[in-house]
């Protein structure tokens, strides 16, 4: 073995090889009793496979997202990482500290106070009394919750006991730290704040996060593992593995049978597409100009496809298709739909994502046709369009997802859905702050008389 395969071999934090846990299901009370009496000689339960086959290595400094429906055993795959389970079958080897928020107020005592259970927890964690007291002041201002920190935990919210939680866990110089849907239940502040902290992390250490936010999972995470039925379903780069979770969620809401796969087969016409960097005067250097790359009418899908994507379109707002547009100018996105069986009540939308497929902004034709029902009958087309100011965004990659749907806003179904129906290629640092940039209606600074 070369020393740099060494060197990448090495460089794992976490490795799971054939994970599995099982769990003994017993019918009747009794069947317990009988089981220890007659040992290995008889069977008196059912085996209920939690998790099995997982193999998994994540190098250090690696965030990993795990993400599946409930009961697909993303927690029990954390609490065998974590060490709070003991594998039924396979090896899970972690190398370093490990601080976990699995279940709210584990390794906290109900009846201790909220200062008491920092130096309990912290303890278990790894922490001696002395590193706690120098760090005390820190987890307090971390946590946030006033004068409750002497009251008994008993009297919390569970907000609060997040909150609690993962201040201890922020301090512990850990190597690897595991949250499993605990931030749900915090406040919108302290989540915003957790999550800073949190890509702050990624810098110098290792997350394992579960989450049913698909999009803190593709912006957050650099690859995913999706869990079903306690099998891994795929293990890769996070915005794939998000995807195909998506279309696997959604199928199982409309009924396999009637999900398809587009496989697009179109021809793209040639037309003209006007450049709107030729309407501009070159002036600065600041100019977020971005490449448009064309819908492909033979990019596959999914969905019931009653109503089918035919085109998709970034124009400017006297139709002009663009090549290429401006941050901050208006422009008009086109979706034409096909209808090849009847749609009712179709409903159009887009999102704006970036390259991990982190949502940035998106709309739909729902609200704006409530009282005025577009139904479409086969062989039909229809046609929606979204006005809107293009957003500054940094240099990078972007990318435009369509969908079409019928019926309600609870009740809806998917008929054909595009990941990534148009490309964008910002080409230009943006100045905007953020992620990505508004335009100002007004911009002033002046002296108060």
């Amino acid at each position: 073995m070369s020393s740099e395969t060494a060197e990448a071999h090495d460089d794992w934090i976490i490795d799971a090889s054939g994970l599995g846990k099982c769990y003994h299901v017993y019918d009747r009370p009794s069947h317990r009793l009988l089981q220890g009496l007659f040992g290995d000689r008889r069977r008196y339960y059912r085996e209920f496979w939690a998790l099995r086959g997982v193999d998994l290595q994540v190098r250090r400094g690696e965030t990993l997202g795990i993400i599946g429906r409930n009961g697909s055993g993303k927690s029990t795959l954390l609490q065998l990482i974590a060490g709070t389970l003991a594998p039924t079958e396979g090896v899970i080897r972690v190398r370093g500290r490990i601080a976990a928020l699995l279940e709210l107020g584990s390794g906290f005592n109900p009846d201790f106070t909220g200062r008491e259970n920092i130096y309990l927890n912290a303890a278990i964690l790894g922490l001696s009394s002395e590193e706690v007291q120098s760090r005390l002041e820190a987890i307090l201002a971390f946590a946030d919750i006033g004068e409750f920190i002497d009251q008994p935990i008993r009297n919390y919210s569970s907000g609060m006991v997040m909150r609690l939680a993962f201040a201890v866990m922020a301090h512990v110089d850990a190597d690897v730290l595991i949250i499993d849907e605990a931030l749900a239940v915090g406040d919108a502040f302290f989540t915003q704040k957790c999550m800073r902290f949190l890509r702050e992390f990624k810098a110098r250490g290792t997350l394992l996060f579960v989450s049913h936010d698909d999009a803190s999972v593709s912006g957050l995470c650099d690859r995913a593992l999706w869990l079903d039925g306690g099998a891994p379903q795929a293990y890769g780069p996070s915005r794939d593995v998000v995807q195909m979770y998506l279309e696997s969620v959604i199928a199982a809401r409309q009924g396999e049978a009637g999900m398809r796969i587009a496989d697009g087969g179109g021809q793209a016409a040639k037309r003209e597409r006007h450049d709107m960097r030729r309407d501009w005067v070159n002036r600065s250097s600041l100019r977020n100009d971005i490449e448009v790359v064309p819908f492909d009418p033979g990019t596959t899908g999914f969905g019931e496809m009653r109503a089918r994507i035919g085109d998709v379109s970034l124009r400017d707002v006297s139709g002009r298709e663009l090549a290429w547009c401006v941050g901050g100018e208006s422009v008009r996105l086109e979706v034409e739909v096909i209808a090849d069986g009847p749609v009712l009540r179709p409903i159009v939308g887009f999102y704006l994502k970036d390259r991990l497929g982190q949502l940035l902004f998106g709309d739909n034709t729902y609200v704006s046709t409530l009282g005025d029902h577009v139904d479409a009958a086969p062989g039909e087309r229809l046609r929606a369009t979204f006005e809107f100011e293009m957003p500054r965004l940094k240099a990078g990659d972007y990318f435009i997802t369509i969908g079409v749907a019928d019926g309600g806003r609870d009740d809806h179904a998917i008929q054909h859905w595009v990941h990534e129906a148009i490309a964008l290629k910002s080409t230009c640092q943006s100045w905007s702050i953020g992620i990505l940039g508004l335009p100002m209606a007004r911009i002033a600074l002046e002296k108060v008389p």
